[in-house]
C-alpha cells in the first residue's frame, strides 16, 4: 500500500522532492504518521531550550519531515526570494545549512539559484534527520542535491565553519537553543559567511529571536538586505507587533488529519532576516501587512528606508502604479524593483 501523495503539486516544491517524500512515507501508516507528528508538535510547543534533538528515530523524522519540510522549503524560498531580488547577480558557490535536519533549506537554496554547482554542507545533531535528508536527496536524483554532504554537528556553541562559506542559512532552529548557543550559532555564521539568512517562526517570540540575531549580525559588520530596507533599529515597538511574512503551503492528507479542516492550504508565517558583507542593495520599502484592497485604492502599510513605518494609499487614478499595488504581495518589495516608481 503506498502512502497518500506527502502534499500537493506546488509552483514552488519541486516535483523531485514531492515524490521523494510520497517515497519516504510508504508503509508508514497514516494514522501512525499523524500520532508521531502530534506528538513531536507537543513536545516543540511545550519544551524548552536543550543541547538534544527532539527527532529521536527514523519515524520520528520521516512523520515530521513529510509534515513540516514543505512548509519550512517554502518560508526560506520565500525569504531566499527576497534576498535574491534585490541582489541578483550574485550566487553562492557554497552553502552552510546550519541545523539543517532533513535539508529543507538545502533544497530552498537550491530552487533559489538553479544555476551553476554549490558545495553544501549540512549540518545537525539528529544522525536519523541526516539520514533522511540523505535519502531523500538520493531518491530524487536531483543535480543540485548530489554533492551535499551531511555531517553530524553538535549545534549548540556554534559550530565552526569554513572561512570561504558564502551563504549560511539557520531555519527554525534557533529557538531550540539557549541564549548563549543562540548568540554562538549567530556570531560563527557573521564570522565566516559572505551572507547570513535566518528563519524564525512567524511569532512572537520568533521574532524576537530574529531581532536578537539581526542586531549581533550587525554588530559583526555586515549590513541587512531583507526585509528591512535599512540597517537601523527595528521602528516596531517590542510587544506591541512583531514583523512576519507568509509563505503559501498546499496542506497533504496528514496536514488534514493532524490539523482538521478542509482548506487545500495554509499559510505558513515566518519572521527572517538576510545580511550581507558585501554592498548590498536594499528595497525603497517593504510591504509589512497584508495589502487592503478597497474600492478603487489599496492600503499599503510599509516599513521604509528611513527607518520609520508609514502607511501609504495608492489610488486608482495613479495607474500604472495603482495595478501593481494590486499585484504586491506582503512581504514584496515596494515599488517593486522592475515595476513603476512612486510619485
Amino acid at each position: 500500500m503506498h502512502a497518500p501523495d506527502p502534499f500537493p503539486t506546488s509552483a514552488a516544491v519541486p516535483e523531485a522532492l514531492r515524490t521523494a517524500l510520497a517515497r519516504l512515507l510508504d508503509g508508514l501508516p497514516p494514522r501512525q504518521a499523524a500520532r508521531a507528528v502530534e506528538r513531536l508538535i507537543a513536545d516543540y510547543r511545550g519544551r524548552t531550550p536543550t543541547d538534544a534533538p527532539v527527532l529521536r528515530d527514523r519515524s520520528d523524522v520521516a512523520a515530521y519531515a513529510a509534515y513540516r519540510m514543505p512548509a519550512t522549503f517554502e518560508a526560506v524560498r520565500s525569504a531566499l526570494g527576497a534576498f535574491r531580488e534585490l541582489v541578483p547577480e550574485w550566487s553562492p558557490a557554497s552553502h552552510a545549512d546550519v541545523g539543517g535536519g532533513t535539508g529543507a533549506a538545502t533544497w530552498a537554496v537550491a530552487a533559489t539559484w538553479p544555476e551553476g554547482e554549490r558545495r553544501t554542507t549540512v549540518l545537525d545533531w539528529s544522525e536519523p534527520a541526516l539520514t533522511v535528508g540523505r535519502q531523500l536527496a538520493e531518491d530524487s536524483g536531483h543535480p543540485a542535491m548530489r554533492n551535499v554532504r551531511w555531517h553530524r554537528r553538535t549545534i549548540g556553541g556554534g559550530p565552526a565553519l569554513s572561512d570561504d562559506t558564502d551563504l549560511v542559512t539557520v531555519s527554525y532552529v534557533l529557538g531550540e537553543l539557549t541564549g548563549t548557543d543562540r548568540h554562538a550559532v549567530v556570531d560563527e555564521a557573521a564570522r565566516a559567511a559572505q551572507a547570513v539568512v535566518l528563519i524564525e517562526p512567524g511569532t512572537p517570540d520568533g521574532y524576537l529571536r530574529i531581532i536578537e540575531a539581526r542586531d549581533r549580525l550587525i554588530a559583526a559588520g555586515l549590513r541587512v538586505v531583507a526585509p528591512c530596507p535599512h540597517s537601523d533599529a527595528c521602528p516596531i515597538e517590542p510587544g506591541a507587533d512583531w514583523c512576519h511574512f507568509a509563505a503559501r503551503v498546499g496542506r497533504s492528507s496528514l496536514h488534514r488529519q493532524v490539523k482538521g479542516g478542509s482548506l487545500p492550504y495554509e499559510d505558513e508565517k515566518f519572521s527572517y532576516v538576510a545580511a550581507v558583507r558585501f554592498p548590498p542593495a536594499t528595497a525603497d520599502n517593504r510591504v509589512v501587512r497584508r495589502p487592503q484592497l478597497r474600492k478603487g485604492q489599496v492600503l499599503l502599510d510599509l516599513c521604509a528606508s528611513d527607518g520609520l513605518l508609514h502607511r501609504t494609499t495608492v489610488t486608482k487614478r495613479r495607474g500604472p502604479l495603482y495595478r501593481a499595488a494590486r499585484d504586491v504581495d506582503w512581504g514584496g518589495a515596494w515599488p517593486p524593483p522592475d515595476g513603476p516608481e512612486e510619485e
